[in-house]
């Protein structure tokens, strides 16, 4: 039995039409098989692209800016907040032209390399391995590694396994790492055998790249690491089916952990539209993107689970994330771009269907974590400002590690121009303490939404919330104005005789709180 939440999108028109307040009967049912909700679900991503790395995450050692080992400490103690699960680096395309090696040692000794990819910069390479990895440390998370396979070579990857993972004086790679100044290893799990081989990463077959993982992924074994190390597939870009379906069928089950999926909320690859002014129009056409995520986690495990019906492979969506025209004087190879409640939406209905396919997507990674794209932290010099995209994953760690409550409603319609989306995305857990949260969204711009959860399975006697909304779908942070967008206490909801029921207001999201 599927798992994942009930979405059925109303076919009576009449039902959007104006004076009419429907009000939304959501049905919560517990069940004890429901998949537990991975905190990887809440990944982040840094790549060498523009202010990510130098200038967001790394200001060096004789910077002004409070640093530890270069790296500032601002940005460290808003992902902690986060509670940021896993972090991948050192990309995207940025990866398949890395080489480990130039990133150790004295940095004074480090090569530089162009970055073709983005911006045509030269990379210094002073934040390498070390400087992710206790960059890592510092912030609790997860490392998460994308090994070069489109210009490297199985022996490179071996080797970066050993040298991070292997214990002090068992091979020469980790007595280069304490040459380098680090004797005991870090704890590495995930590994990336290439990013996008279907593109930047190759431009490979999938058959090709089915081969060439396997290559690859029999050279990256546990070499006694007691966790285990988890191989992931460079997997599809959105809708390539055929992608999943090769890799599925051609490499073993036991040389893949997991597989990777890519999907941009995209208006348009060659006119992508402005970040902060843009229209109803673009608006809806960015939340279709956005919610065909589901469409793609439906279709791609369906491949999955005809070649892998105890799901034992994982699907990771790496990368995620609305991708608009860079800011107006910024570089156009850096993606900066600013961040308003349009996003805070994106990341609302999207995080809601990962948690609802739990069962197999048991990792995602928001692009990218500082000054690029999706940001949840913007910085410009000293200064540092939070999203509205930062503040939905502050309020959505709460589903970290939770069981998964099913829930089935019929959704009304946000209509534009006779093209139907449904307005309202939910996704409920329950944590270890008993607590259950609910998190809602309604992406319509224009209608707030009477919402009926019936909870009478989960025994709730209180509830509290908090709320996420604005003035203008195109409101956001600034430097000048750091807090125009920022959550606050929601008092709207009622529990009264097993329902709970509240309002919903245009282009907002609540998260709200149960307990016994």
């Amino acid at each position: 039995m599927r798992l994942s939440f009930i979405i059925t999108l109303l076919s009576f028109l009449f039902l959007a039409g104006p004076g009419h307040a429907q009000t939304v009967m959501i049905s919560a049912q517990p069940n004890e098989e429901a998949p537990t909700i991975s905190r990887h679900i809440y990944g982040h991503f840094a790549e060498h692209l523009g202010r990510c790395i130098y200038g967001g995450f790394y200001v060096g050692e004789n910077s002004e800016i409070p640093n530890t080992k270069g790296v500032r400490m601002d940005v460290v103690e808003a992902l902690k907040a986060l509670k940021i699960p896993n972090l991948r680096w050192p990309g995207g395309c940025f990866a398949d032209t890395y080489h480990w090696k130039d990133g150790i040692g004295p940095k004074a000794d480090r090569p530089s390399i162009l970055n073709v990819w983005w911006g045509g910069v030269r990379e210094d390479n002073s934040f390498g391995t070390h400087e992710f990895l206790d960059m890592c440390e510092l912030l609790g998370t997860d490392p998460y590694l994308s090994a070069n396979v489109g210009s490297g070579t199985p022996q490179e990857f071996a080797d970066w396994i050993k040298y991070t993972t292997h214990p002090a004086g068992s091979s020469p790679m980790p007595e280069l790492r304490e040459k380098n100044g680090r004797k005991e290893p870090w704890k590495v799990r995930f590994w990336g055998v290439g990013n996008e081989a279907w593109g930047c990463g190759g431009n490979m077959r999938p058959e090709y790249y089915s081969d060439v993982y396997r290559r690859f992924a029999t050279y990256a074994s546990d070499w006694g690491n007691s966790d285990g190390l988890v191989r992931i597939a460079s997997g599809a870009s959105s809708e390539d089916y055929n992608w999943t379906e090769v890799l599925m069928k051609n490499i073993p089950k036991n040389l893949i952990d997991a597989i990777a999926l890519h999907h941009y909320s995209v208006i348009d690859w060659g006119k992508k539209g402005p970040a902060v002014d843009f229209s109803e129009g673009q608006y809806f056409t960015t939340m279709k993107r956005a919610l065909m995520m589901e469409e793609l986690i439906q279709k791609h495990v369906a491949i999955m689970d005809k070649y892998d019906p105890n799901k034992r492979v994982d699907l990771y969506v790496d990368e995620w994330g609305g991708w608009y025209d860079v800011e107006p004087g910024t570089n156009p190879g850096f993606l900066y771009q600013q961040n308003t409640m349009r996003d805070a939406m994106i990341a609302g209905v999207t995080l809601n269907i990962f948690n609802n396919h739990a069962d197999r997507v048991k990792m995602a990674n928001i692009a990218q974590a500082v000054n690029v794209l999706q940001a949840v932290v913007l910085t410009d010099e000293e200064k540092m400002i939070l999203t509205p995209t930062y503040h939905i994953f502050r309020m959505y760690n709460v589903h970290h590690d939770a069981q998964l409550i099913p829930l089935s409603f019929v959704s009304p319609q946000f209509i534009q121009n006779n093209e139907v989306l449904p307005a309202i995305s939910a996704s409920a857990s329950k944590d270890g303490e008993g607590k259950v949260h609910i998190s809602l969204v309604n992406i319509d711009d224009k209608k707030t939404h009477q919402i009926s959860v019936d909870v009478s399975a989960l025994g709730l006697k209180t509830v509290k919330g908090e709320i996420l909304t604005s003035d203008q779908l195109q409101d956001h942070n600034t430097f000048d104005n750091p807090d125009t967008i920022k959550p606050t206490t929601f008092n709207g909801a009622k529990l009264q005789g097993g329902k709970l029921t509240l309002s919903v207001p245009p282009f907002s999201v609540i998260v709200l709180e149960g307990t016994k």
